[in-house]
């Protein structure tokens, strides 16, 4: 049996669970969200517990298996806890500011960029350099904090640009043999 699809997840008592052939799917006070299932996965609630079977030992229904359990539990702790990703802004004039559902960034391009926020996603400026990206929806949380991230890639030779926070990158040294640095 897969490691992962074995493992019973606990449901605590804010959230519904309703099961569907094709989906399980889960509310509480926060929204609703759902994780699919797939061809041969059975969901299965025993009290208060949400438990994943598999009809049949192939490699694909194995990777399935342990699938599935991982998106009902990220689903689930979406809902109890919720997901934050948090960026810093390095670089000397680089902030960010944000204006009711829009983040402008002043990254040393000539102009500022817009970021429209999507629905279903908080973002934070706590500090003009340090932004705070929350949502319910694991996925959707990393993408926007990926797309933020992807304006200002971090250069390599000065590390200027957006990271995640505690993201360790490797400076790299400049040619040997360029004259005047």
């Amino acid at each position: 049996m897969s490691r992962v699809g074995r493992k019973p997840i606990a449901v605590p008592e804010s959230v519904k669970v309703t099961i569907h052939p094709d989906k399980v799917e889960f509310e509480s006070a926060k929204g609703k969200l759902s994780a699919p299932l797939f061809p041969g996965i059975v969901a299965r609630l025993e009290d208060k517990t949400l438990v994943f079977t598999r009809d049949e030992e192939t490699k694909e229904k194995r990777t399935n298996h342990g699938l599935a359990r991982s998106l009902a539990n990220n689903a689930l702790l979406g809902l109890t806890v919720g997901f934050t990703k948090q960026l810093e802004i390095v670089g000397v004039g680089y902030r960010a500011k944000l204006d009711k559902d829009t983040l402008e960034l002043s990254l040393g391009y000539s102009k500022p960029i817009s970021f429209k926020i999507p629905a279903g996603i908080q973002i934070a400026v706590e500090k003009p350099t340090l932004i705070t990206v929350k949502g319910i929806d694991k996925q959707r949380v990393g993408q926007v904090a990926e797309d933020i991230k992807r304006f200002r890639m971090p250069d390599p030779y000065k590390l200027k640009g957006v990271r995640y926070v505690g993201e360790r990158l490797i400076k790299k040294e400049r040619k040997a043999g360029v004259a005047g640095a």
